[in-house]
């Protein structure tokens, strides 16, 4: 069974601290070995890299976690940045048992590193423990930048404020620094009181805007963004302000040789049930990110991914027309466990809904697909029939998206095992399918009508 996307053997995929050098990059990231569930067992940092996000090469642990009586009994997120002569690793080091002895749980670490394998830790935590008036317990996965405008490094974290943790306190603050080793506190960089949480925070600039990204678990299970002509802000949201939906989780982008990568993970599902809840970590899944001329941002593939698929074969243009009912379009049959389809698509005289119906059964009419409903201007990802008693929980598994008459969409698909990935116009959408009623690819429309040009599908990928 050929797997495209990135997953460590006998382990799941955790949160990833992207870097790049030359034409590499570095998946810094956690490795849950589920034993007995997620965060059983502690983990530190292991090292993955790739030049194409086909072949992987696999370091093994780089940064071990502590001992139970440590500090840094769990690694969890950071950063990892070179400056001042050398690679730095600014990490949080979790402990779950320390909340009762009285002490953090998590305070920022530091590591150090020439060669971006072989790193020793620092043990100077006492600069970053969490400020009064913050939740202890919470406060994680810092991030640097270097802040040129200011000639001083920058470094925000995830936090949120003391009291009871359904309060929606969450925040991103900051400290600063000249030399990577002595760092001030400076309050909150970004208090929305939107979330219980921020998590992940990623700051970057693109062009002339600022964007600052957090993961957040306590509205719809994802990433959202704000961006800002300035660090001081006003931090605004965009009409669409995520990259994904609630089965992509945590990632972090880098740029490298003009290409920003968005490095997160698709969720794996309890028991691999299409019926049970997400669980934390899984599988690697990079988007490519790049930016809308109205400053907002999108995602697509990379480009070596996509170009790692070969022998295409086309399919005829067709139009879809059904005034009253659904109109499905023909299999493409033989679609396999890991394909790449895409097509061109026009909406018309009044449509209503149109998708893609993904390992159908043409029979029985069971399929998983991905629905667009043009009046609401969004599309989701569901299984079909989801009657009672049996439900798909397809609960954040939706996104945003104007949809126009007689405007052309360019849809992109990738299947991979249990993995699904669409990309519509720069809006995507990860999600998980364990089940496989069929192997068939139909395109369907309803109370209107459709046009599919320029359809394509992939079975090969290239070695």
């Amino acid at each position: 069974m050929y797997q495209l996307y990135y997953q460590p053997k006998g382990a799941w995929f955790g949160d990833c601290m992207p870097f790049g050098k030359g034409d590499e990059y570095y998946l810094f990231h956690q490795r849950d070995t589920r034993n007995p569930e997620p965060f059983g067992e502690p983990f530190g940092w292991a090292l993955t890299t790739t030049k194409d996000f086909v072949h992987y090469e696999d370091h093994g642990e780089v940064v071990p976690r502590g001992g139970d009586d440590a500090q840094d009994q769990f690694v969890f997120a950071g950063s990892v940045f070179e400056g001042e002569g050398c690679y730095h690793i600014f990490y949080t080091g979790h402990n779950r048992d320390f909340p009762a002895a009285g002490k953090p749980a998590e305070v920022l670490m530091h590591a150090t590193s020439h060669d971006l394998i072989h790193w020793e830790k620092t043990n100077d935590s006492l600069t970053f423990t969490p400020q009064p008036g913050y939740d202890q317990d919470d406060w994680r996965d810092p991030w640097v930048i270097k802040d040129t405008e200011h000639n001083q490094y920058l470094l925000v974290l995830g936090a949120r404020l003391q009291g009871e943790k359904t309060r929606q306190s969450g925040r991103t603050v900051q400290f600063t620094s000249g030399n990577l080793k002595d760092w001030k506190f400076q309050g909150d960089f970004w208090a929305p009181d939107l979330y219980t949480m921020h998590e992940m925070p990623d700051l970057f600039k693109m062009g002339d805007w600022w964007y600052h990204i957090i993961t957040e678990y306590s509205d719809r299970h994802k990433m959202t963004y704000r961006m800002s002509r300035s660090l001081n802000g006003p931090w605004i949201a965009p009409y669409d302000d995520a990259f994904d939906g609630r089965a992509y989780y945590a990632g972090r982008t880098f740029e490298l040789n003009g290409q920003r990568i968005l490095f997160g993970w698709v969720a794996t599902r309890k028991h691999d049930d299409d019926t049970e809840n997400f669980e934390w970590a899984g599988t690697f899944m990079p988007h490519e990110v790049f930016q809308r001329a109205d400053g907002s941002l999108g995602c697509r593939p990379p480009k070596s991914l996509w170009r790692a698929f070969e022998d295409w074969q086309t399919v005829d243009d067709f139009r879809l027309d059904g005034e009253t009912s659904t109109i499905k379009g023909p299999c493409i049959p033989d679609c396999g466990n890991t394909f790449a389809f895409e097509c061109d698509i026009v909406l018309q005289d009044g449509l209503r809904t149109f998708g893609l119906r993904v390992r159908d059964n043409v029979e029985t009419e069971d399929s998983y697909r991905y629905l667009f409903v043009v009046p609401e201007n969004r599309f989701l990802f569901d299984r079909i029939p989801n009657e009672h008693g049996d439900f798909f929980r397809n609960i954040g598994l939706e996104r945003p998206i104007r949809l126009e008459p007689d405007k052309t969409y360019h849809i992109r698909l990738i299947v991979d095992d249990t993995i699904a990935t669409l990309w519509v116009d720069g809006v995507a959408l990860n999600a998980r399918m364990y089940a496989k009623p069929g192997d068939c690819l139909r395109i369907f429309a309803s109370e209107g009508s459709l046009l599919v040009n320029n359809a394509r599908i992939s079975r090969t990928v290239g070695c």
